[in-house]
C-alpha cells in the first residue's frame, strides 16, 4: 500500500516533506493521544466524583424520607408528649406541696419515734429546685434494730400523702461495743443523707426554669 511506503521512506530529519497522508496520520494519532490522556486524567476523575455524588445522593434521599416520615407524625407525637407532661404533672402534685412540707418532716420524725429508733440526729437541708419538683436533704442518725427499721419504713408509706424517701451516703452499721460485726444488743445505726420530694407550684417552676437559663447565659 501507499501509505505503507511512504511511512517507509519517511526522512526524519525532513519531517516537512513527508506525505500529506503521514501528515495527517500521525496528527490523528496525535489527537487521539490527547484525547486519552485527558479522560485519563479528567474524565476519569469527574466519574469517580459522579459516583461519589450519586451515592451521597442515595443517603440524602433515605435522610429525606425518614425525616418525612417523622414529619407526617409530628403532631401526633406532640400530642403525645403533652399527654405525657400533663401525667406527670398529675403524679407529682401526689407529692406533698411547699406548705405541708413542714409537717410532712415532722411526721417523718414522729413515725421514727412511734417505730421504736432513736433519733440522735434528724436536720433538714435547703431545698434543691428542679424542673416540676425539689429535693428536700435531710441528714440524720438513727439507732434501732432491724424490725424497728422496717416498721419506720412501713410507717413512712401509710403517710396520708405519698412521701418518696431516697437514700444517699447511707451506712447501716453496727452500734458501737459490737463484736464479731453484730451488735452486742442487735442495735444498728443509720447515718447518712436521704431525700424528700415535693412539687412545684407554677410560679415556683417557672423560676426553676428561668434560674438555669439566665445562668447559662452569663459568660
Amino acid at each position: 500500500m501507499k501509505l505503507i511506503d511512504d511511512l517507509r521512506g519517511l526522512d526524519r530529519n525532513n519531517v516537512g516533506g513527508w506525505p500529506q497522508s503521514v501528515k495527517l496520520l500521525f496528527i490523528t494519532l496525535l489527537f487521539l493521544l490527547v484525547v486519552l490522556l485527558g479522560w485519563y486524567f479528567y474524565v476519569s476523575n469527574q466519574q469517580d466524583e459522579l459516583t461519589s455524588l450519586a451515592g451521597k445522593e442515595n443517603q440524602l434521599q433515605q435522610e429525606f424520607t425518614t425525616k418525612q416520615a417523622k414529619a407526617v407524625n409530628l403532631d401526633a407525637l406532640q400530642q403525645q408528649l403533652d399527654e405525657m407532661k400533663d401525667m406527670l404533672r398529675q403524679l407529682l402534685r401526689q407529692l406533698p406541696s411547699r406548705t405541708e412540707m413542714p409537717e410532712l418532716l415532722i411526721d417523718i420524725s414522729q413515725t421514727a419515734l412511734s417505730a421504736g429508733l432513736q433519733v440522735d440526729s434528724f436536720v433538714p437541708q435547703p431545698e434543691v429546685p428542679k424542673d416540676f419538683y425539689a429535693e428536700k436533704p435531710i441528714q440524720l442518725k438513727m439507732v434501732g434494730s432491724y424490725h424497728q427499721f422496717g416498721t419506720f419504713i412501713s410507717g413512712v408509706a401509710s403517710l396520708p400523702r405519698v412521701v418518696i424517701l431516697t437514700m444517699h451516703d447511707v451506712t447501716l452499721t453496727p452500734e458501737h461495743g459490737a463484736k464479731n460485726g453484730t451488735s452486742t444488743d442487735g442495735q444498728l445505726v443509720l447515718q447518712g443523707t436521704v431525700k424528700t420530694y415535693r412539687y412545684l407550684d407554677e410560679d415556683e417552676a417557672a423560676a426553676a426554669a428561668k434560674g438555669p437559663a439566665k445562668a447559662g447565659g452569663r459568660k
